[in-house]
């Protein structure tokens, strides 16, 4: 799984080098953060060892959604060379959440860079094998959602992939659009058609 999770990133870098460089000013489906603020936070395992990453933890009281937003702004503003640079580390690569193993691993790499696919948009689609590990994670069946997402009288149907969850009102759409609604993204206009479509959809 670690090279799926390399080869994610790898390709994230590379479309965000050939998009040119408006693309970094773009907003994300992360709430208040561009894409710069996603790539500096899905790369701050390059440049913070663990007692780095401890200290910055500490200077906040433990907060660690404080943090995410504090290293965020500061590092998006690191060189785009250098976040790409940091993209294609093997550090980065070889990372895993604490307690996530190589899934979490997977998730939290393919959930963050469809927070700039989707939203920019950029052309990339992930691979049905991956996709539908994440999909496992995020969006599992009789457990609570991870991200406090209701999704309940809801079904979930994938429009390119055969996978669904739920019975109910229906929300149907790319299976990669449908992970990022189960982990609380709200999707741009024509990703999702339904019954139930505008309550994950943008406004």
């Amino acid at each position: 799984m670690t090279s799926d999770v390399a080869e994610e990133y790898r390709v994230l870098a590379d479309l965000l080098a050939s998009a040119g460089p408006g693309v970094w000013g773009e907003p994300s489906l992360c709430e208040g953060w561009r894409t710069r603020e996603v790539v500096a936070h899905v790369t701050m395992p390059v440049r913070y060892s663990g007692p780095a990453f401890m200290a910055e933890l500490e200077a906040v009281g433990g907060d660690f959604t404080r943090l995410s937003n504090n290293v965020a702004e500061r590092d998006g503003a690191l060189p785009t060379d250098t976040l790409l640079a940091d993209l294609r580390s093997e550090a980065l690569h070889e990372w895993e959440p604490p307690g996530g193993g190589p899934e979490g691993a997977l998730t939290h790499c393919v959930i963050h860079s469809l927070d700039i696919v989707e939203a920019v948009p950029l052309a990339r689609r992930i691979p049905e094998a991956r996709i539908l590990s994440v999909l496992a994670l995020v969006a599992a069946e009789g457990t609570p959602n991870l991200f406090g997402v209701d999704l309940a009288g809801v079904e979930l149907q994938a429009n390119d992939l055969d996978w669904s969850r739920g019975s109910g009102a229906l929300v149907t759409g790319p299976a990669q659009a449908l992970a990022l609604v189960a982990c609380g993204r709200r999707l741009p206009a024509g990703r999702l058609s339904g019954a139930a479509a505008a309550r994950f959809m943008q406004p």
